[in-house]
């Protein structure tokens, strides 16, 4: 089995000196990933510092939204509101431009989506942009889109990278409430005249600091430039550093902030370390754990793409159900995986880091750091993707 490591434990030849060596292989990288897992230790360790339970004032039924929207939102067996959706849809149904600041996994794309549509149902000439770092959080923000809005006569389209463009432009032709982008294939229809920011008067920033980490801030800040002064602006962030505030204040106008992010890391997940032995290679030890109960369903982030597909077809060899998602996999290549993971076809996914950007995927009982994360910022974002939905969840982080 794998071990815990921290202060108490006296394996890998004692703590403190494997603290040492941690530091020493590379200590930027190192340093964060330690602070990493002995942020939740910590909180075990000081039962008196738990923070109190969030009581949402709302349920979904209690928000003045319209009969079909509510029984949508019924049928997705959504009850009661998470704490960014109970304080962001109320401001966002009386037009008050919004900065969220929570992580993934806390229901920001229904915070937004619900009032939204609401007021698209009310108005077919609003006019909704949502921009996204990623296809495959665009494609999550579509299909959330598309079964909030049954029997709705509400009409989106997705403009993304790595799909038919054709179709796309010809969707957009027929002037849908709904643009769902990424910032390549918007600016692309923007140079093009294929869309005019001019007409979109709510606009939705999701995961900013996503989108300056990825390197788009430069689009950003073009798409801003565009668009009508007469908006609704919605920015969605985990976090707000220095770049993401050279964007904030020119696209939101008189804010209210909402901030759900309480700690860096979740509290229902366990951080633990494995250590790499002489005896065993590393895809080996991989490989014994795999086997052991409770690995249902699995995310292995690595470095490149190259050693993400390497890894991908050794463990296939040796009988594992397991997919790849990096930017060497055509668009559907990547949407069939997904799905795949999605509905438990394959149990392990392995990817890069930004290939995973803004995945949400249902019951992942671990993610592995097979090689580790360039930052700590990443680590975060990595392990985040078990221990959603109050579930608990494992994160382990092989190191030399």
């Amino acid at each position: 089995m794998y071990r815990k490591f921290n202060q108490r434990s006296n394996g890998y030849n004692n703590g403190n000196r494997f603290r040492r060596k941690f530091y020493s292989r590379n200590p930027k990288t190192d340093l964060s990933i330690v602070r990493a897992i002995q942020a939740v230790q910590t909180l075990e360790t000081e039962g008196s510092t738990k923070e109190s339970v969030y009581t949402p004032k709302n349920k979904f039924e209690d928000f003045s939204i319209s009969t079909q929207l509510k029984k949508n939102i019924l049928y997705k067996k959504y009850i009661i509101p998470t704490p960014i959706q109970d304080q962001a849809i109320p401001a966002i149904l009386e037009g008050s431009d919004v900065i969220g600041i929570a992580n993934t996994g806390t229901g920001k794309t229904a915070a937004y989506l619900v009032p939204l549509i609401e007021k698209v149902s009310k108005d077919k000439n609003e006019k909704v942009l949502i921009i996204a770092p990623t296809r495959e959080l665009a494609m999550q923000i579509d299909e959330e889109l598309y079964s909030f809005t049954y029997g709705m006569q509400i009409y989106k389209t997705l403009c993304v990278g790595g799909m038919n463009s054709g179709k796309q432009r010809s969707e957009l032709r027929r002037n849908p409430h709904f643009v769902i982008a990424t910032p390549g294939r918007l600016r692309e229809f923007i140079e093009d005249r294929i869309l005019d920011m001019s007409q979109f008067n709510n606009v939705v920033l999701d995961e900013a600091d996503r989108m300056v980490d990825i390197g788009f801030i430069e689009e950003i800040k073009y798409f801003i430039r565009l668009l009508p002064d007469a908006r609704q602006s919605l920015f969605f962030s985990a976090t707000i550093p220095p770049k993401v505030k050279e964007i904030l204040y020119s696209f939101v106008k008189n804010p209210i902030t909402i901030s759900v992010k309480v700690r860096e890391t979740v509290e229902n997940i366990k951080q633990d370390i494995i250590k790499i032995t002489n005896s065993q290679t590393k895809v080996d030890q991989l490989h014994g754990l795999l086997t052991q109960e409770g690995f249902n369903k699995v995310l292995i982030f690595g470095r490149t793409k190259h050693g993400v597909q390497r890894l991908t077809d050794e463990l296939v060899k040796r009988g594992f159900n397991a997919g790849a998602l990096h930017g060497n996999k055509r668009q559907g290549q990547r949407q069939r995986i997904l799905q795949e993971f999605k509905t438990n076809k394959i149990n392990i996914l392995l990817a890069t880091d930004v290939a995973s950007r803004g995945l949400d995927i249902d019951g992942v009982s671990h993610v592995i750091n097979y090689d580790l994360p360039n930052s700590f910022e990443d680590y975060i974002h990595r392990i985040g993707r078990t221990g959603r939905a109050n579930k608990k969840g494992v994160a382990l982080t092989f190191v030399d």
